[in-house]
């Protein structure tokens, strides 16, 4: 008797304990009998399979069934519909999408679905995928995945096919890639762009609207407009060449620097999890050689930059993994946020994380940091600024580092503003008793001392008095009678001797009017 041939089958290798009812009922659909089986494989008892032998199952016998695709992460504004009859919401993860569902991103957002057979899709931003065919073939392992990408742009991690009838298919508006394993990018065109298929592993088969299709091998890709033929194997850029001196990926926020590729237009940024590359943690395009990053979680990442062609094409990856540290950033003391400062070499204080080696200082002109004063790792908890800041508006934050250099997130950035209005130290009226002559003035600081000057001329060149004192007053033996002229200054507890606030008057009778203890005369020398 001769054995029919069917144009697709899927193989089975038995195991101790299977038996055709068993298999029949896991894999076959419900209208086809186990002896149709039987007899395809010749099989004498059905009770006892050889163990390692082999059973065909035609791919038109098994069994179809429904699957979703699941939203395993996302990143910005994502909406999505699960089905074709299903209410249109915001998407968060752990959502379950079938046939007829879609799913859309916004402006700098992503997402990140996974397919039954563990294929990953991630959706770029300001892009849309519908789900036209999400099926499984039983417990086959093979899967039967269709979609369109109606707009953006998509990158596919697809697992080999588990079998003959696993399909893993993207069509866009004018073409369609259709893979069995690979890693690939696929836009669907934009602002009069053709559509674009750039293959990184594995083959990608591209079908365009008119003529025949081209089969694409690792390093190639091929562009096609809406009614035209797909175009032939064109090579992808190589990957840029990362520039570690002008780079810097150990502390927020990250810098990186490249070298210029020859024909390169543009280039694309992209930090995805180190453990999942399809989960995207920030995207960018620009057409500089270099690009800020401000903030990133957390974890081991994987940066990834490629250069992109003036016909559109993507070129290959340059990687490079580095790990920001899971530490939360100090708490800040002074400045405080929005205080006004009269030192022009202020000193900032802020607490020690715990785990933390040291800690991070940056100090801008501008909230984004663009601009920036100064950048320094700092052992302990307090910075004073190296130079003098000219009067104006000025921002400050931390983070913290841990013993392998590794920086986590800046805390929040407080603004800060330094005058060059002398301080008042809120100069009291002297205090006259006893042949003593006592000021006083505003508590001080915890360590804080003040250098304290007594003179007949406003220009101190010949002071009476020039003394540090620990506590915010001064005695001395009562001067002559007439005017004289004092200033006060703040010296901090790092030995930082702050600006004179401002001169003030003093106008002291005649020493024969001492005689009883009273106030005199104080007056502010504007």
């Amino acid at each position: 008797m001769s054995v029919p041939a069917y144009a697709q089958e899927w193989s089975y290798r038995v195991r101790p304990g299977d038996n055709l009812w068993d298999l029949s009922a896991r894999h076959l659909r419900p209208d086809v009998d186990w002896r149709r089986l039987q007899r395809l494989n010749r099989v004498d008892d059905p009770y006892r399979l050889p163990p390692g032998s082999l059973l065909r199952f035609p791919v038109s016998w098994l069994r179809i069934e429904p699957a979703k695709a699941t939203l395993v992460a996302l990143r910005g504004q994502v909406r999505a519909q699960v089905s074709a009859r299903g209410d249109v919401a915001a998407a968060s993860e752990g959502l379950r999408l079938g046939i007829g569902g879609w799913i859309e991103t916004g402006a700098g957002a992503s997402a990140t679905l996974e397919f039954a057979d563990g294929s990953r899709l991630l959706l770029m931003a300001n892009s849309r995928i519908v789900f036209d065919r999400l099926s499984t073939y039983g417990r086959t392992g093979m899967v039967d995945t269709r979609m369109r990408l109606q707009r953006g742009r998509a990158t596919n991690r697809v697992i080999p096919a588990r079998g003959p009838a696993s399909r893993y298919i993207i069509e866009t508006p004018s073409a369609t890639s259709s893979v069995r394993g690979t890693h690939f990018r696929v836009s669907a065109g934009e602002n009069e762009e053709p559509a674009a298929t750039e293959v990184l592993e594995g083959k990608v088969q591209v079908d365009g609207s008119q003529g025949a299709g081209v089969l694409l091998r690792p390093g190639y890709g091929s562009i096609a407009r809406a009614g035209a033929a797909t175009s032939a194997p064109v090579p992808l850029l190589p990957a840029p060449t990362l520039d570690a001196a002008r780079s810097r990926l150990d502390a927020l926020p990250l810098t990186l620097a490249w070298a210029r590729t020859d024909g390169a237009v543009a280039y694309r940024v992209e930090v995805v999890r180190d453990d999942a590359p399809e989960v995207q943690l920030f995207e960018a395009r620009t057409q500089d050689t270099q690009l800020r990053i401000p903030a990133l979680p957390a974890g081991r990442h994987r940066v990834l930059l490629h250069a992109i062609a003036g016909n559109g094409l993507g070129g290959s990856d340059a990687q490079h993994v580095f790990e920001l540290a899971a530490l939360p950033p100090p708490l800040t003391i002074r400045p405080l946020d929005g205080e006004t400062l009269y030192a022009p070499r202020p000193r900032f204080e802020w607490t020690l994380s715990p785990g933390a080696a040291d800690t991070l200082l940056q100090l801008a002109d501008d909230p984004g940091f663009e601009r920036l004063r100064a950048e320094t790792a700092v052992s302990g908890t307090r910075y004073r600024a190296a130079q003098d800041l000219p009067p104006g508006r000025y921002y400050w934050r931390v983070a913290a580092r841990d013993a392998a250099g590794r920086g986590g997130a800046y805390g929040d950035a407080l603004p800060f503003d330094v005058s060059d209005a002398p301080p008042d130290p809120g100069l009291q009226p002297p205090q006259a008793e006893q042949g003593q002559l006592t000021l006083r003035w505003k508590d001080a600081a915890p360590g804080q001392r003040f250098q304290v000057q007594i003179a007949r001329k406003r220009d101190f060149a010949q002071p009476l008095l020039d003394r540090e004192v620990d506590t915010p007053q001064v005695s001395l033996d009562r001067p002559g009678g007439g005017r004289w002229y004092v200033r006060v200054r703040p010296i901090e507890d790092d030995g930082y001797a702050g600006p004179y606030g401002p001169v003030q008057e003093i106008r002291l009778p005649c020493r024969v009017c001492y005689a009883g203890a009273g106030a005199l005369v104080l007056l502010l020398v504007l």
